[in-house]
């Protein structure tokens, strides 16, 4: 895509929606190339680093900076783009990828929503563009959970195996073995539940020949890592709930 400057007729026409305050940017490329594929933003083998912005008599390109995370387990994004004069504004993902299409607005434009002011206090949802046409008011009406405060360190676990799973991996483009658990605790002074996580079914788990409802306890790692959805795999190997975290490296592993 060639990199034109806006014109400042563009810009001064633009509604933008900044960020409220710090959001979540990427760790590395792998993190962007992750992200943006689970968004539906790009399914080339190269992915895509600028994007059309599109408005009723204007359009304008963007880069992706990074992103909000809302719903009672985090698991709706609010894509955080940047326009070439450095402004940020904030868009639903979904809308994003709506205007990368070349028939977006040739049918009306009054179909395109004004972009609503930002919410109150109460509401706890992003202050995303997004239009009318599209309904998202289950993941509008969920209330922002409070982020736990995952530890850096090895830390000890309990959990229960929920089921196996497999999972797309970009990289090699081809399913993944994983295993998801469910009633997961860091045992400390004070405990932390975090409910589901996934980790790989390595040479060293299948040792242990786990099986769904087993209690486990085990030494790791935690870390903020969205399990992807496999592809074209059987249902038995699909987790219908959003697994959030990652555990890297599992040891000590009894049988409870």
């Amino acid at each position: 895509m060639a990199i034109t400057l806006p014109h400042i007729e563009d810009a001064n026409r633009t509604t933008y929606l900044p960020p409220k305050g710090e959001f979540e940017r990427f760790t590395d490329e792998s993190h962007y190339i992750e992200k943006v594929r689970e968004w539906g933003l790009s399914t080339t083998k190269e992915v895509k680093k600028e994007f059309w912005y599109k408005e009723r008599d204007h359009q304008r390109i963007v880069k992706i900076k990074g992103f909000e995370t809302y719903g009672q387990a985090e698991e709706f994004n609010t894509v955080i783009v940047e326009f070439q004069d450095g402004n940020l504004s904030c868009i639903h993902p979904a809308y994003l990828k709506e205007m990368q299409a070349s028939s977006f607005g040739k049918v009306s434009f009054s179909d395109v929503a004004e972009p609503s002011p930002a919410p109150s206090k109460k509401s706890e949802q992003p202050n995303a563009a997004k239009p009318k046409a599209v309904k998202k008011e289950t993941a509008t009406k969920k209330e922002k959970q409070t982020k736990i405060e995952l530890p850096e360190e090895k830390v000890h676990f309990t959990a229960t195996v929920k089921q196996f799973a497999l999972s797309w991996n970009h990289f090699n483009e081809e399913n993944d073995e994983v295993v998801v658990f469910e009633n997961i605790v860091i045992e400390q002074a004070n405990p932390i539940k975090i409910g589901l996580a996934w980790c790989a079914h390595s040479k060293t788990l299948k040792k242990f020949e786990l099986a769904p409802g087993e209690k486990l306890e085990f030494d790791g790692k935690i870390v903020k890592k969205k399990l992807p959805n496999g592809k074209d795999v059987e249902e038995d190997f699909i987790v219908t709930n959003p697994v959030l975290y990652k555990i890297n490296n599992p040891s000590k592993l009894k049988k409870s």
